[in-house]
């Protein structure tokens, strides 16, 4: 009837992880293949630099579980080879190859590291109702899973582990929307201050650090916000009988050539030439 009686509607609020936001960014049509469409649609077989990545990440995670005097590196190359997968590989010989490698990565990593500190997480599950304007009741709910969470002189760093072809810089560790919102989501998940974050990049032994502002952390919340206010529109016109080609267009380019939903996508057929499943390994 019209009457309005003053009382506020409750926010919704939208849920993300920084995985799904750069989905969304990079390719809405892959957002809505891996996320919307049931049942999910043909996707691509294994690939071989994912295999590498998951073997070293798991390694390293079951490494921190262990007693700090089991922290050695024959501990570490034991492991990668207790994970390992031959998964994407060309052959059993180019696998073998890898598995070396991943072998001496970690050893490495554990000789040049101080690993007898204990994580305050490994893999561990963060999650917070952030708003991108300071004083605004929460906006979106950021959530996900960091590779591991150190404590050092009272603040949280995140630490993220990469095994790609090139070592990041700290412009990259800067600039990464994921770690800035695994920041903020750690430290209020955690209740402590959370500004530093690393990437560890470990075939060459690289670490990218970058120290966050209020102000740096405050523009990665409101880049996500808006990514997030995209996606819930579109989803929610989606669910009201939308076209789901105009809500989520495809974005093809180069990187059609290794999208695990190219089997699926005409246009990203036609963009690049499939790419073999060993081609993104570090050579």
């Amino acid at each position: 009837m019209g009457f309005d009686f003053g009382v506020a509607q409750p926010v919704r609020l939208t849920k993300v992880s920084p995985a799904r936001l750069a989905t969304f960014d990079d390719c809405p049509r892959r957002y809505r293949l891996s996320y919307l469409t049931r049942p999910t649609p043909q996707r691509t077989g294994p690939w071989a630099h994912s295999t590498l990545g998951a073997v070293v990440h798991n390694a390293l995670r079951a490494l921190f579980d262990l007693p700090v005097l089991k922290r050695v590196p024959q501990r570490a190359v034991a492991l990668v080879a207790e994970f390992w997968k031959d998964a994407g590989f060309e052959t059993e010989e180019q696998a073998a190859r890898y598995r070396a490698r991943a072998k001496g990565w970690v050893a490495e990593y554990v000789e040049d590291n101080d690993v007898t500190h204990d994580p305050v997480g490994l893999e561990r599950w963060v999650s917070a109702p952030v708003s991108a304007t300071p004083g605004e009741k929460p906006s979106m709910i950021i959530e996900g899973r960091a590779d591991r969470i150190d404590a050092r002189d009272g603040s949280l760093v995140i630490v993220d582990y990469k095994t790609g072809r090139r070592p990041p810089d700290e412009y990259e560790a800067r600039a990464s929307q994921a770690l800035a919102l695994y920041a903020v989501a750690a430290a209020r998940t955690l209740r402590m201050p959370c500004t530093t974050v690393e990437l560890h990049h470990v075939p060459t032994g690289t670490i990218a650090a970058a120290e966050h502002t209020p102000e740096s952390l405050q523009r990665q919340l409101q880049r996500a916000e808006e990514t997030a206010g995209d996606l819930r529109l579109a989803t929610d016109t989606l669910d009201a009988g939308g076209d789901a080609d105009v809500l989520f267009p495809a974005r093809p380019d180069r990187r059609c050539a290794w999208c695990d939903f190219r089997p699926s996508c005409a246009a990203g057929q036609e963009a690049a030439p499939a790419a073999q499943p060993w081609d993104l390994l570090a050579p």
